[in-house]
């Protein structure tokens, strides 16, 4: 039944399995990145574990003083010196996360000396005796401005994932604060849940 299949298939495309282009085809689409919002996992870390092919394009990299927002996100005084890294996370040859990351600098001060394009963030903290191992992130939906869709290859005004959150390090200090978009049609994320018997 024509009707039905017309039907699946939309489904299909909903859930972004397959994608449709005007004039083309319907095909299949390619597999999303799985985030479990339980893991401390960096980014580096979960792109290549799925198997995929992780780029960077560094956007900006920088010693600042911090502002009052990032003041409180690390709870550190206004003023103190943060090292900021803005970078263009791109797996397998197609744009997926555009991140900004700030890093209290007095705990690892010559960060700013390293190349991300190549270089995990959290493999130079290690080096420099930095350990983060838990952390807080929280989940949204945003807009895409002009700026992250070039970035991003999407339409102004495109659902994008909004992230959020901070890192400790294992002597509980607050090590780092990161937001980020994401292209929400190319990453899912997952949890586990456990009902607790009272």
């Amino acid at each position: 039944n024509r009707a039905t299949l017309r039907s699946a298939i939309q489904r299909l495309i909903k859930e972004g399995r397959l994608y449709s282009i005007k004039g083309s085809g319907t095909y299949v689409a390619p597999p999303k990145l799985e985030r479990s919002l339980q893991d401390a996992k960096s980014t580096s870390e979960s792109v290549r574990a799925a198997g995929f092919v992780l780029q960077n394009k560094v956007l900006d990299v920088r010693v600042l003083e911090c502002s009052r927002s990032v003041s409180q996100k690390l709870q550190i005084p206004l003023g103190r010196k943060v090292f900021y890294l803005s970078r263009l996370r791109i797996i397998d040859g197609t744009p997926y996360m555009l991140e900004g990351c700030y890093v209290n600098w007095e705990l690892c001060p010559g960060l700013e000396e390293h190349d991300y394009t190549t270089e995990s963030l959290y493999r130079v903290l290690n080096s420099h005796g930095v350990y983060p191992v838990q952390g807080e992130e929280q989940v949204g939906i945003t807009y895409a401005t002009e700026d992250e869709a070039k970035y991003l290859d999407v339409a102004e005004g495109d659902y994008l994932f909004y992230l959020s959150g901070t890192t400790r390090d294992a002597e509980d200090r607050l090590v780092e604060y990161c937001k980020s978009v994401v292209r929400a049609d190319k990453v899912r994320f997952s949890t586990v849940l456990r009902r607790y018997s009272q």
